[in-house]
């Protein structure tokens, strides 16, 4: 059975907002992640990802969804940046020339909250846009690339169903995570490598979950004769002045945040 879609309906002006405007403010964003340096520019981000959830009322728990499958890895590259083999000065040693290093450890952690930062705001996307609006505004992004022999509705339809997958794949993992709990599965306890052990029966199972979804929605894009095919709407979306105004705007202040943070 297929999960409800994690759209979250709202007339909030986050929803109301045209989906290709969005799409360009999360390639701003994106830049701005990846651009700015130190601490300084993460909050920065970190305060622009927020008054997001506010202007479109979307609960944190629903944002961090996408950021559970991934806890594991965020943990080892926090541990990978911490330890050292080159006896820093500020460093304590740990097994011969292993070393941790404070420096490191926050260096790992600022990686971590930059993923963590960057999954907010793809899942703010996905709650406050729908499918279908999603799939428009990649079309209508990739239509200048038909003109080489671009598939660009292929490319469209792709494109909106990895940003789709995104929460589905969250939730998927969440409720075989309870399910190996209740068996008695620990997650926490025992070293390294036992954690990593456990979370064995949690990507098998995820994974081919997965591929029936895959297999699914195969089948129900065959069933409805879908061949990707660019299509033409009878009610075309159109940018409203707001629209141009949030989006000049936005990619403006990301371009110059990166530039100087």
């Amino acid at each position: 059975m297929m999960p409800s879609v994690a759209y979250l309906p709202g007339e909030t002006p986050l929803h109301r907002l045209d989906a290709r405007v969005k799409l360009a403010l999360l390639a701003a964003y994106t830049f701005l992640l990846f651009t700015s340096d130190g601490w300084v520019g993460l909050a920065c981000c970190l305060s622009l990802a927020l008054f997001g959830l506010v202007v479109g009322k979307v609960p944190l728990g629903h944002a961090l969804r996408g950021a559970g499958p991934i806890a594991l890895l965020l943990a080892l590259t926090v541990i990978a940046n911490a330890l050292s083999l080159a006896h820093p000065a500020d460093g304590a040693a740990i097994v011969g020339s292993l070393s941790f290093t404070p420096a490191g450890m926050l260096h790992g952690m600022y990686l971590a909250v930059r993923i963590i930062l960057l999954i907010v705001a793809a899942a703010l996307l996905s709650l406050t846009t729908t499918p279908v609006a999603l799939m428009d505004a990649f079309t209508a992004l990739l239509r200048p690339l038909g003109r080489w022999n671009v598939p660009v509705g292929d490319v469209a339809m792709m494109c909106s169903i990895a940003l789709r997958f995104i929460p589905v794949i969250a939730d998927e993992a969440d409720r075989i995570v309870t399910a190996q709990r209740a068996r008695g599965a620990r997650f926490g306890e025992g070293g390294p490598v036992a954690r990593v052990r456990a979370w064995g029966p949690v990507l098998v199972p995820l994974l081919v979950s997965l591929f029936h979804r895959a297999d699914a929605l195969a089948d129900m894009l065959d069933g409805r004769c879908f061949t990707g095919a660019l299509r033409t709407r009878l009610d075309a979306p159109r940018m409203r002045h707001v629209d141009w105004a949030v989006l000049l705007g936005g990619c403006t202040a990301s371009v110059l945040l990166g530039i100087y943070l």
